[in-house]
Protein backbone atom coordinates (compact mmCIF):
# COMPACT_ATOMS: atom_id res chain seq x y z
CA UNK A 1 0.00 0.00 0.00
CA UNK A 2 1.85 3.06 -1.16
CA UNK A 3 0.45 7.08 -1.05
CA UNK A 4 1.99 9.44 -3.50
CA UNK A 5 1.54 12.45 -4.98
CA UNK A 6 -0.90 10.03 -7.65
CA UNK A 7 -2.96 8.69 -4.76
CA UNK A 8 -6.74 9.75 -4.38
CA UNK A 9 -8.60 8.17 -1.53
CA UNK A 10 -12.28 7.91 -1.26
CA UNK A 11 -14.22 7.51 2.20
CA UNK A 12 -17.49 6.20 3.25
CA UNK A 13 -19.10 8.38 5.83
CA UNK A 14 -21.59 5.83 8.63
CA UNK A 15 -19.41 3.86 10.66
CA UNK A 16 -16.37 4.71 8.88
CA UNK A 17 -15.36 7.87 9.58
CA UNK A 18 -17.67 7.69 12.92
CA UNK A 19 -19.81 5.17 14.44
CA UNK A 20 -23.72 5.31 13.07
CA UNK A 21 -24.79 4.65 16.82
CA UNK A 22 -23.60 7.79 18.32
CA UNK A 23 -26.07 9.23 15.74
CA UNK A 24 -28.85 7.27 16.50
CA UNK A 25 -27.99 8.39 20.13
CA UNK A 26 -28.24 11.90 19.50
CA UNK A 27 -31.09 11.66 17.67
CA UNK A 28 -32.71 9.99 20.27
CA UNK A 29 -31.53 12.48 23.14
CA UNK A 30 -32.62 15.25 21.27
CA UNK A 31 -36.28 14.15 20.63
CA UNK A 32 -36.26 12.91 24.24
CA UNK A 33 -35.38 16.60 24.83
CA UNK A 34 -38.24 17.69 23.02
CA UNK A 35 -40.93 15.66 24.93
CA UNK A 36 -39.75 15.99 28.02
CA UNK A 37 -41.41 19.48 29.11
CA UNK A 38 -45.08 18.03 28.49
CA UNK A 39 -43.81 14.43 29.89
CA UNK A 40 -42.09 15.44 32.98
CA UNK A 41 -39.32 13.04 32.61
CA UNK A 42 -37.18 11.62 30.38
CA UNK A 43 -37.75 9.05 28.33
CA UNK A 44 -33.92 8.62 26.84
CA UNK A 45 -32.72 5.30 28.85
CA UNK A 46 -36.25 3.63 27.88
CA UNK A 47 -36.16 4.66 23.85
CA UNK A 48 -32.34 3.44 24.03
CA UNK A 49 -33.49 0.01 25.59
CA UNK A 50 -36.74 -0.49 23.36
CA UNK A 51 -34.04 0.17 20.45
CA UNK A 52 -31.66 -2.51 21.61
CA UNK A 53 -35.05 -5.07 21.91
CA UNK A 54 -35.65 -4.20 18.40
CA UNK A 55 -38.86 -2.60 19.08
CA UNK A 56 -40.55 0.32 16.28
CA UNK A 57 -39.38 3.58 18.89
CA UNK A 58 -41.35 6.01 17.54
CA UNK A 59 -44.58 3.67 17.17
CA UNK A 60 -44.05 3.08 21.32
CA UNK A 61 -43.65 7.01 22.05
CA UNK A 62 -46.58 7.68 19.75
CA UNK A 63 -48.75 4.34 21.40
CA UNK A 64 -47.78 4.86 25.17
CA UNK A 65 -47.88 8.79 25.57
CA UNK A 66 -51.14 9.22 23.58
CA UNK A 67 -53.06 11.10 26.10
CA UNK A 68 -49.99 13.35 26.87
CA UNK A 69 -48.76 14.24 23.30
CA UNK A 70 -52.02 13.70 21.87
CA UNK A 71 -50.59 15.51 18.72
CA UNK A 72 -47.08 13.42 18.30
CA UNK A 73 -46.66 12.11 14.65
CA UNK A 74 -44.23 9.62 13.38
CA UNK A 75 -43.75 12.29 9.92
CA UNK A 76 -42.93 14.68 13.64
CA UNK A 77 -40.70 12.20 15.21
CA UNK A 78 -38.57 11.11 11.80
CA UNK A 79 -38.24 14.42 10.86
CA UNK A 80 -36.65 15.98 13.98
CA UNK A 81 -34.44 12.43 13.63
CA UNK A 82 -33.26 13.26 10.48
CA UNK A 83 -32.84 17.09 10.96
CA UNK A 84 -31.51 17.54 14.25
CA UNK A 85 -27.75 18.93 14.42
CA UNK A 86 -26.49 15.71 15.64
CA UNK A 87 -23.57 15.50 18.82
CA UNK A 88 -20.91 13.16 17.20
CA UNK A 89 -17.73 13.28 17.38
CA UNK A 90 -14.15 11.97 15.27
CA UNK A 91 -12.14 8.78 17.02
CA UNK A 92 -8.54 10.50 17.80
CA UNK A 93 -7.14 7.64 14.74
CA UNK A 94 -9.48 9.19 12.10
CA UNK A 95 -8.55 12.97 13.19
CA UNK A 96 -4.57 11.53 12.91
CA UNK A 97 -5.14 10.15 9.69
CA UNK A 98 -7.25 12.63 8.14
CA UNK A 99 -5.39 15.52 8.97
CA UNK A 100 -1.70 13.59 7.56
CA UNK A 101 -3.79 12.99 4.17
CA UNK A 102 -4.07 16.78 4.28
CA UNK A 103 -0.98 17.64 5.44
CA UNK A 104 0.30 15.38 2.88
CA UNK A 105 -1.33 17.32 0.13
CA UNK A 106 -3.39 13.69 -0.60
CA UNK A 107 -6.79 14.66 -2.36
CA UNK A 108 -9.44 12.70 -0.38
CA UNK A 109 -13.07 12.39 -1.29
CA UNK A 110 -16.63 11.14 0.22
CA UNK A 111 -19.73 9.18 -0.86
CA UNK A 112 -22.45 8.80 1.39
CA UNK A 113 -26.01 7.76 0.96
CA UNK A 114 -28.52 9.23 2.84
CA UNK A 115 -30.69 12.40 2.85
CA UNK A 116 -28.94 15.91 2.28
CA UNK A 117 -29.88 17.77 5.44
CA UNK A 118 -29.24 14.83 7.68
CA UNK A 119 -26.10 13.62 5.97
CA UNK A 120 -24.96 17.84 5.77
CA UNK A 121 -25.27 17.80 9.43
CA UNK A 122 -23.10 15.15 10.47
CA UNK A 123 -20.61 16.48 8.26
CA UNK A 124 -21.12 19.85 9.85
CA UNK A 125 -21.02 18.51 13.27
CA UNK A 126 -18.00 16.27 12.74
CA UNK A 127 -16.33 19.60 10.93
CA UNK A 128 -14.45 17.88 8.19
CA UNK A 129 -16.41 19.02 5.29
CA UNK A 130 -12.54 20.66 4.46
CA UNK A 131 -10.81 17.38 4.44
CA UNK A 132 -12.95 16.58 0.77
CA UNK A 133 -12.12 17.70 -2.34
CA UNK A 134 -15.37 16.32 -3.41
CA UNK A 135 -18.82 14.97 -1.39
CA UNK A 136 -21.03 12.78 -2.82
CA UNK A 137 -24.55 12.52 -1.09
CA UNK A 138 -27.17 10.35 -2.91
CA UNK A 139 -30.06 12.40 -2.26
CA UNK A 140 -28.24 15.48 -4.13
CA UNK A 141 -26.49 13.19 -6.43
CA UNK A 142 -29.67 11.14 -7.52
CA UNK A 143 -28.18 7.96 -7.17
CA UNK A 144 -26.70 5.53 -4.53
CA UNK A 145 -24.28 2.71 -3.62
CA UNK A 146 -23.77 0.35 -5.47
CA UNK A 147 -24.77 2.94 -8.38
CA UNK A 148 -21.28 2.86 -10.94
CA UNK A 149 -22.05 6.44 -11.13
CA UNK A 150 -21.34 7.61 -7.65
CA UNK A 151 -17.44 6.30 -8.08
CA UNK A 152 -16.89 6.66 -11.77
CA UNK A 153 -17.33 10.97 -10.42
CA UNK A 154 -14.35 10.98 -9.00
CA UNK A 155 -12.52 8.60 -12.14
CA UNK A 156 -13.89 11.09 -14.39
CA UNK A 157 -12.92 14.32 -12.73
CA UNK A 158 -9.46 12.98 -11.23
CA UNK A 159 -8.33 11.05 -14.50
CA UNK A 160 -4.99 9.18 -14.29
CA UNK A 161 -5.52 9.12 -9.98
CA UNK A 162 -4.72 5.92 -8.11
CA UNK A 163 -7.76 5.15 -5.84
CA UNK A 164 -8.32 3.83 -2.87
CA UNK A 165 -11.78 3.60 -0.95
CA UNK A 166 -12.24 3.25 2.43
CA UNK A 167 -15.61 1.52 3.84
CA UNK A 168 -17.60 -0.84 6.12
CA UNK A 169 -20.88 -2.10 4.62
CA UNK A 170 -19.95 -5.33 2.95
CA UNK A 171 -23.29 -5.23 1.12
CA UNK A 172 -22.73 -2.74 -1.01
CA UNK A 173 -19.35 -0.45 -0.21
CA UNK A 174 -16.79 -2.93 -2.62
CA UNK A 175 -18.60 -3.66 -5.38
CA UNK A 176 -17.84 -1.35 -7.41
CA UNK A 177 -14.62 -0.21 -6.27
CA UNK A 178 -13.26 -3.63 -6.86
CA UNK A 179 -14.46 -3.74 -10.00
CA UNK A 180 -12.82 -0.75 -10.95
CA UNK A 181 -9.55 -2.04 -9.82
CA UNK A 182 -9.40 0.40 -7.01
CA UNK A 183 -7.82 -0.55 -3.55
CA UNK A 184 -10.54 -1.54 -1.25
CA UNK A 185 -10.11 -1.14 2.63
CA UNK A 186 -12.56 -2.65 4.50
CA UNK A 187 -12.67 -1.26 8.29
CA UNK A 188 -14.07 -4.18 10.71
CA UNK A 189 -17.54 -3.42 12.73
CA UNK A 190 -16.66 -3.86 16.62
CA UNK A 191 -20.42 -5.36 16.90
CA UNK A 192 -21.84 -1.26 16.89
CA UNK A 193 -22.23 -0.81 13.31
CA UNK A 194 -26.23 -0.19 12.18
CA UNK A 195 -25.48 -2.61 9.00
CA UNK A 196 -24.65 -6.32 9.88
CA UNK A 197 -21.02 -6.87 8.13
CA UNK A 198 -20.05 -10.22 6.46
CA UNK A 199 -16.44 -10.17 5.79
CA UNK A 200 -16.32 -13.47 3.62
CA UNK A 201 -18.88 -11.68 0.79
CA UNK A 202 -17.73 -10.59 -2.29
CA UNK A 203 -15.51 -9.42 -3.55
CA UNK A 204 -13.33 -9.37 -0.79
CA UNK A 205 -11.85 -5.90 0.74
CA UNK A 206 -8.15 -5.96 -0.38
CA UNK A 207 -7.47 -5.09 2.98
CA UNK A 208 -9.26 -5.57 6.42
CA UNK A 209 -8.36 -3.51 9.53
CA UNK A 210 -9.80 -2.60 12.48
CA UNK A 211 -8.76 1.07 13.15
CA UNK A 212 -7.47 3.21 11.10
CA UNK A 213 -4.41 3.70 13.30
CA UNK A 214 -3.25 0.24 11.04
CA UNK A 215 -3.06 2.41 8.34
CA UNK A 216 -0.65 5.07 9.54
CA UNK A 217 2.43 3.30 10.40
CA UNK A 218 2.03 1.51 6.58
CA UNK A 219 0.87 5.00 4.89
CA UNK A 220 3.01 7.23 6.13
CA UNK A 221 6.31 4.31 6.05
CA UNK A 222 5.52 3.28 2.83
CA UNK A 223 5.09 7.27 1.34
CA UNK A 224 8.77 8.35 2.42
CA UNK A 225 10.15 6.13 0.71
Amino acid sequence: MRFSDNTFVVFDLDDTIYQEIDFLKSAYRHIAGLLQPALKKDLFDEMWVRFHNKENVFEWLITEHASELPDITTSFLLNEYRSHLPKITLSEDVIEFLSYLKEAKILCGLITDGRSITQRNKLKALGIEAFFANIIISEEFGSEKPNERNFLFFEQKYPGKEFYYIGDNTAKDFIVPAKLGWYTVCLKSKGQNIHPQDLSRKPIPTKIINSFKELMPIVVKESSI
